[in-house]
């Protein structure tokens, strides 16, 4: 495993805040973000067709929903629309890296989801937090910025997965709710969060997965305050499977790290790399207390 390389995309003398250049500058206003809101199980979408494929994720074998971004939300099939709809329709390619990652990370002993409290981020599909499920975990509670995306394909994806392995696998006592919000207002809703935004040393979730949540260079400080309102302390530990660049909207690894390590809270560690020459370099970290 190879540790993360001091990045030095800020200067010494930019301050030790999270005031960080690039991130302050204005950019065009979106609309009102939804209000942050739990959404219930039973309220599963009973309106949009949901058809499932079979994935293979190495040995694993996985069920990917699929539902129509124009039945859902009037939209063509786009990727995303900034501030409307944020591509939770779409199976991202950061999401099976990161469940590869998580099995070879359990595989090797670095990583246990028995009794573990998960929460991922921008979920969609929700394969990585399927896995934690499937793993043991006592609680996982899924979060994207669109109900919508929860209610057509999140919930029946799961509830798809988990029909599928019970017969080999108990997943009968894992708590699992589901949160639609924007980064910055979801803490309103989410259950383990430090309503203070300090370290988060009043229980939090022992593991954060996110999957290609990083891609806006205007969204990552409030993403990077709301993983330490949540984050367990002090052994909580975030996955995060990410593309090195995001050529056309800015984002990256590299942006996201470097402020990371510019607050000085959380180490980082680079756990695999995919570069297949197929696409953009990806890459899988993990961050954790210093």
């Amino acid at each position: 495993m190879a540790t993360n390389p001091t990045f030095q995309l800020f200067s010494s003398s930019q301050g030790s805040g999270l005031g960080l250049g690039f991130l302050d500058s204005p950019e065009p206003a979106l609309p009102p973000p939804p209000p942050p809101v739990e959404v219930l199980s039973s309220e599963v979408s009973s309106s949009t067709d949901f058809e499932v494929d079979k994935v293979t994720i190495g040995e694993i074998t996985l069920l990917k929903g699929r539902v129509s971004t124009k039945e859902v939300f009037g939209l063509p099939n786009s990727d995303l629309v900034p501030g409307v709809y944020e591509g939770g329709l779409k199976l991202w390619e950061g999401s099976i890296d990161l469940v590869k990652a998580l099995e070879k990370e359990s595989q090797t002993g670095n990583l246990s989801f028995s009794g573990k409290r998960v929460l991922e981020l921008g979920c969609g599909h929700a394969l990585p937090g399927i896995y934690a499920c499937l793993k043991g975990s006592d609680a996982v509670h899924f979060q994207d910025f669109n109900a919508e995306v929860l209610r057509c394909l999140t919930i029946p994806n799961l509830n798809a997965n988990l029909s599928e392995k019970s017969s080999s696998v108990s997943v009968s006592e894992t708590e699992v709710r589901f949160f639609a919000g924007e980064w910055s207002e979801v803490h309103q809703v989410l259950p383990l969060v430090d309503s203070d935004g300090e370290t988060n040393k009043k229980g939090g979730y022992d593991i954060i997965l996110m999957a290609e949540t990083i891609y806006s260079i205007s969204a990552q400080k409030s993403q990077y305050e709301l993983i330490k309102r949540c984050l367990a302390y002090p052994d909580g530990a975030v996955y995060m499977a990410a593309k090195k660049y995001y050529f056309g909207v800015g984002g990256g690894t590299r942006q996201f790290l470097s402020m990371i390590e510019k607050d000085g809270a959380l180490a980082s560690t680079l756990v695999s790399q995919v570069t297949d020459g197929s696409s953009n370099v990806r890459e899988v970290w993990k961050l954790s207390y210093k």
